[in-house]
């Protein structure tokens, strides 16, 4: 057994990343996220306008202010499978990471009397990692006395801050821009990104920063009857390469590696209805995965470092409702659905992989103090509803017939669920 664990070693550890990466938060601020993330053509609150469409924040004629944090929790799970002579070895091993700070900023300045609408926003679009312990029965985790991996973990931050413009064209049709600013910090431990060593395997790596740049375009109609129409995109967010300092597990210098990962191009399209007491959305978006330098790459280099996940399109289905017929208390309900961008042949590569929730529930409400001062609370429970399973591969095995080099009869699976507690507050001046 021994001597094949240690044959998937190297093909291992590529997937510990994608518990970091690839996430779509389905959407920003307590309010948003209440409706499932649908804000394209229902502009409930600043944050979410300022995140889905650019030209929605021309309905808003105040200034107003708006902050919001939340806790996020995940809970998944890693199972493997390895063929032995005897049979097999199998085992699970369960995240300890614990909570993940989610914040939100956002201001925009509007006027009754005037055609432009400026907003300016601080999100954190996305910030996960992963801690799986060394496990004595679960064959990835196992310690590297033995052909595992022992602890697997790994942190990922990315902060993107937008400065939004809108100009009324009409009373009813909006156009809007907003250049974006990203900063992003990954630490892998062990770092699939490097090439490993046969004697020392693969090295540990420090957090490594990235800086990148994009753009967001929107168009806004609303009919003044209560239909209304938005669509947005948002550009592909250029970074610049994470430089990995690596050192081997003996405490050794191992060789620095550079890796560019980019943030997807997201196209988004949505529809508003709002009459007396409802207001009603729904969005799709679409997230450009196979065109994104990081995740259009896919399998091993010559060197036995990743290539890139090869990771499919993601489509993105989110719904809201929003009642106010209860005074200074509105409430509010929503939904997400999230296609899956792993195919089986190439799930070893990403799991485990937080991108994976299906199946998104969420509970929010606002409550009024002041004619200007308004607190909001979600609560988001999230599930893969099921498990992404695919075979072990490692380039050891790699030859003309077996060109990812899977290992028959092994197993990897991963699962999870996520849950999300957000509060903030809106001040309209």
């Amino acid at each position: 057994m021994k001597k094949l664990l240690s044959s998937f070693v190297i093909g291992f550890l590529p997937f510990i990343m994608q518990a970091q990466v690839g996430h779509i938060m389905p959407g920003i601020g307590a309010v948003n996220m209440s409706m499932g993330g649908a804000s394209s053509a229902q502009p409930i609150d600043i944050s979410g306008a300022l995140q889905w469409n650019p030209a929605s924040i021309s309905a808003f004629d105040k200034k107003i202010f708006s902050a919001n944090i939340g806790l996020f929790f995940s809970s998944p799970e890693l199972s493997s499978t390895v063929p032995t002579q005897s049979g097999s070895v199998s085992g699970v091993t369960k995240d300890t990471r614990g909570a993940s700070p989610m914040p939100a900023l956002a201001m925009v300045w509007g006027k009754k009397s005037s055609k432009h609408t400026f907003g300016v926003s601080a999100f954190g679009v996305s910030g996960f990692g992963v801690t799986f312990p060394e496990s004595s029965t679960n064959p990835i985790n196992m310690p590297q006395s033995q052909g595992g991996f022992g602890l697997i973990k790994s942190d990922y931050q990315l902060m993107q801050i937008g400065f939004t413009y809108a100009y009324k064209v009409s009373e009813q049709f909006s156009i809007g821009l907003a250049p974006t600013f990203n900063y992003s910090s990954l630490s892998l431990s062990p770092n699939p990104l490097s090439s490993p060593s046969q004697t020392l395997g693969y090295p540990v790596s420090n957090k490594a920063a990235s800086v990148g740049i994009g753009g967001q375009v929107g168009v806004f109609y609303n009919s003044g009857k209560g239909i209304k129409v938005g669509a947005s995109y948002k550009t592909q967010q250029s970074f610049s390469d994470f430089d990995f300092k690596n050192t081997y597990l003996d405490g050794s210098a191992a060789p620095n590696v550079k890796f560019k990962m980019n943030y997807p191009a997201i196209l988004s399209v949505g529809l508003g209805y709002s009459k007396r007491n409802i207001d009603v959305a729904l969005d799709y978006r679409f997230v450009d995965y196979k065109n994104t330098k990081g995740f259009s790459e896919k399998g091993w280099t010559s060197t036995a470092s990743v290539a890139g996940f090869g990771w499919e399109n993601m489509s993105v289905v989110s719904a809201g409702v929003q009642y106010k017929g209860i005074k200074k208390l509105p409430l509010r309900v929503g939904y997400t659905y999230s296609s899956n961008p792993i195919n089986n042949e190439l799930a070893f590569f990403s799991t485990p992989a937080t991108a994976i929730i299906k199946n998104a529930f969420q509970f929010g409400f606002g409550y009024e103090f002041t004619q200007k001062l308004t607190l909001n609370a979600v609560y988001h429970h999230g599930t893969s509803s099921g498990s992404t399973t695919g075979l072990l591969l490692s380039p050891m095995m790699v030859s003309s017939t077996n060109p990812l080099g899977s290992i028959q009869g092994s197993k990897v699976s991963y699962k999870m669920t996520t849950d999300l507690i957000m509060v903030g507050v809106s001040y309209s001046f």
